[in-house]
């Protein structure tokens, strides 16, 4: 499991974790926080990363997490 921390545009923080579901799949999971108090988790999943660099994982990962937060349903 690979850990994953940062801020979302709309000032709240996130700490997280995903993991490899196979050799194309990520699944993660985060929780956020604003001023220290919990306000939500959210999961996912990214598809389609056959030959992707790690650190480019780490950023779908930090991408997917801050859009699951701040876009609309």
């Amino acid at each position: 499991m690979t850990s994953v921390s940062g801020k979302t545009k709309n000032g709240f923080t996130y700490e997280g974790d995903y993991e490899h579901a196979n050799s194309d799949r990520v699944t993660w999971t985060a929780t956020y926080r604003q001023s220290g108090h919990f306000y939500g988790m959210r999961h996912g999943r990214i598809d389609q990363l056959m030959g992707v660099s790690i650190s480019d994982v780490d950023d779908a990962v930090k991408d997917d997490i801050e859009a699951t937060w701040t876009q609309p349903r």
